[in-house]
């Protein structure tokens, strides 16, 4: 396990959304109005970057121009200065080409958008944004992710890595960290690092982050309760809890 090498403040992200649905939440926030307003709510309550799930006007999750040009204009209005990022993940658009010839004709930039390395084309999808000036969050929710992202050369142009591990059991996600970290630092790479959890484990992984000097993230994407297991009110409250701890 490395620290950072590098004295900087670490980041609190808010996850406002992801991939859940409405039905899930009443809170969760799809439309462009409710990103904006959960996002300045997540802001006040110290979050200092935004990541979200762009949707379309049905609330279906959309990497189209407009879609994306909508959202980000919101957010950018209600967090001026504040980076927003955007997900990119496969499911959005299962078929490779045409969701690359999608992020290709954007007009209206995120500041950054996450590539997970362990989806099909996820080298040219990460080259294309980058030669959009858009930042490249690195998703690795498992080791062969993070073999990708080593072996595509683009690591030292990243903006950062999400150590993302998808088990429910701990030991079993701390185990898959431990192997992510392993071949980063073989690898030399010293990007930020984000660790987060899902669901079970996302409390527990803002208390390992801390302690590894990592970033980390909350919201309605990672967990919809609070460490007790009640229903969390809204991305604010989990970032105001999630602040708390991570110090």
């Amino acid at each position: 396990m490395s620290a950072p090498t590098t004295a900087r403040p670490r980041l609190l992200q808010a996850a406002l959304n992801g991939a859940r649905r409405r039905e899930d939440h009443p809170a969760l926030p799809t439309s462009s109005l409710d990103l904006a307003d959960a996002a300045a709510q997540s802001v006040a309550a110290g979050a200092a970057a935004i990541h979200v799930h762009v949707r379309d006007t049905r609330g279906v999750e959309s990497v189209a121009p407009d879609d994306v040009a909508r959202a980000v204009t919101a957010l950018r209005v209600a967090v001026p200065g504040i980076p927003v990022g955007v997900s990119t993940g496969a499911w959005i658009m299962p078929e490779t080409e045409l969701r690359h010839q999608t992020v290709s004709a954007w007009t209206v930039h995120p500041d950054y958008a996450s590539v997970n390395f362990d989806e099909p084309g996820a080298e040219l999808l990460a080259q294309l944004l980058l030669s959009r000036g858009t930042g490249i969050e690195a998703g690795l929710a498992r080791p062969v992710a993070a073999q990708r992202l080593i072996r595509s050369g683009l690591a030292p142009r990243c903006l950062r890595v999400l150590i993302e591990p998808q088990a429910q059991q701990l030991d079993a996600a701390l185990g898959t960290v431990a192997e992510i970290e392993a071949l980063l630092d073989a690898a030399g790479v010293t990007l930020p690092r984000l660790l987060h959890g899902m669901d079970g484990t996302a409390w527990p992984m803002i208390a390992e982050a801390a302690a590894r000097g990592y970033d980390t993230r909350i919201g309605f994407e990672d967990t919809l309760t609070l460490p007790d297991g009640s229903m969390a009110a809204s991305n604010a409250v989990l970032v105001t809890l999630a602040r708390r701890s991570f110090g």
